[in-house]
């Protein structure tokens, strides 16, 4: 008697070409969507002692728990700077699943997924003018990627003390500059045991700046007496988008001792912009650089790549190596994966970048790029313009921070955020900036258009009028 197992086996092609159908409907629709959802599930489902086999499963999937997934790879879709997935690198993603690959190994025997991963890498290399001095890989997200680039930062540090903290833990207190570091690289902090509490804060540029301000890094500095320190810098701040003086930071770099962590999770697109590539001038001097590509390069959730000097390979294979598994060899000689970085096991998360890179071209991403900051601006002009609403800072790129005209509006500005998502035609999220509550939307989805601007602004001019 066959198994349920073996029945999906032998039906595959129907039940893949019932899921393609049923993704084409969701895809060809997402702009009909909601972008958010009332509804809840209770997590109580009972596992039945025999299954029912792959279609009915899918039957009662989009019965039941479709309706709940919201439009948030469509195009207004505006919180967490969440991209969407175009059609290459949905094909990129879809083939990774069917290839099922652990990427690791670049030998004949491991396969070639890791070697498609570094001509990845070499595509991404040249979309945002980097020299080939950085080697990279990919991880889940910029959690992770800042998280590689900090554990080898950790470990250049106890080197210049003439320690290995990778083998002996830290037993020195490890010092970490910053002005506005993301919420991320804080809980690497703390995974990596430096501490999330022990960053020396760097004082903003000022006015309604966020990026770091030179005079006041120098100063601190100078107090350390000579001692090294890690810096983590930001290409595109989570609230104003704003960028820190990487041409400075590069000339500091030529005076003191110190690791260079640049977290670019989405502004290091600007890269790829002529109009917007001076933000990250001189940022190929850094140590280490993180970049989403689930942000504005519009791959599928997840993923992300960081970037490490190459004269600094042995640091990042003492913080991760395997040294347990005597079989793969000498790691410089040997070269895989799991030494360079968290993770053992990892699909190819490479494919949908280079299906992307290789379908669209330099162009192409510029193209999408330039249109999420034309999008943001036009959000920008109707503030600017409007007796409702008004702009807590300018718009640098492709981040829009706002809130209700008028100081004694603030207490309303939770309820006319929730009111607005709560229609489910546009997602936006909370922030504070300077004191104030505000609201932030992201623009990164290569669908949006002039006409969902319009969607969206009409919607929170009616919203507005009703709180008054």
């Amino acid at each position: 008697m066959e198994t349920i197992l073996q029945q999906d086996h032998q039906n595959i092609v129907r039940i893949l070409d019932k899921v393609k159908q049923e993704a084409l409907v969701f895809l060809n629709t997402l702009e009909q969507r909601p972008t958010s959802t009332q509804n809840r599930i209770h997590p109580d489902r009972i596992l039945e002692e025999m299954g029912y086999g792959s279609e009915v499963a899918l039957d009662e999937f989009l019965e039941r728990l479709l309706p709940l997934i919201v439009a948030q790879a469509g195009p207004r879709y505006l919180g967490f700077v969440t991209g969407g997935a175009t059609p290459a690198a949905i094909v990129g993603d879809w083939l990774t699943s069917i290839y099922d690959q652990n990427a690791q190994a670049t030998n004949s025997q491991g396969g070639v997924s890791a070697l498609i991963e570094l001509e990845t890498i070499h595509l991404l290399r040249q979309l945002l003018n980097l020299p080939n001095s950085f080697l990279g890989g990919f991880v889940t997200g910029a959690t992770m990627a800042n998280f590689t680039g900090l554990a080898v930062a950790r470990q250049w540090f106890g080197k210049e003390l003439g320690k290995d903290f990778a083998k002996e833990g830290i037993t020195e207190k490890i010092t970490v500059f910053s002005a506005n570091q993301h919420s991320s690289s804080v809980k690497c902090l703390a995974m990596l045991g430096i501490g999330s509490q022990n960053v020396i804060k760097i004082q903003t540029l000022e006015g309604d700046r966020e990026a770091i301000a030179i005079a006041d890094l120098e100063k601190q500095i100078q107090t350390l007496n000579g001692a090294p320190f890690v810096l983590i810098s930001s290409a595109g701040t989570v609230n104003t988008a704003d960028f820190d003086d990487f041409v400075a930071i590069s000339k500091l770099k030529e005076k003191y001792r110190f690791w260079w962590h640049i977290d670019a999770a989405f502004g290091g697109f600007a890269a790829v912009s002529s109009q917007y590539k001076h933000l990250v001038s001189g940022w190929e001097h850094a140590d280490s650089i993180t970049v989403d590509a689930h942000k504005w390069l519009n791959v599928p959730y997840e993923s992300a790549f960081y970037l490490i000097k190459e004269e600094c390979q042995l640091l990042q294979i003492e913080s991760f190596q395997n040294t347990n598994a005597p079989y793969l060899g000498n790691p410089l000689e040997n070269f895989n994966y799991l030494n360079f970085l968290p993770e053992n096991s990892r699909r190819l998360k490479a494919l949908p970048v280079w299906f992307s890179l290789v379908a669209y071209g330099k162009k192409g991403v510029q193209e999408w790029v330039e249109n999420s900051i034309k999008m943001a601006q036009l959000l920008t002009d109707f503030i600017a313009n409007s007796s409702e609403f008004e702009l807590l800072a300018p718009t640098r790129l492709n981040n829009v921070c706002f809130t209700l005209k008028g100081n004694e509006k603030q207490e309303k500005v939770s309820t006319f955020l929730e009111t607005l998502n709560d229609t489910g035609s546009v997602f936006m999220t909370p922030t504070v900036l300077g004191n104030q509550k505000g609201i932030r939307a992201s623009f990164v989805n290569w669908r949006t258009t002039e006409k969902d601007i319009q969607f969206i602004t009409d919607i929170m001019q009616e919203v507005a009028s009703k709180l008054k």
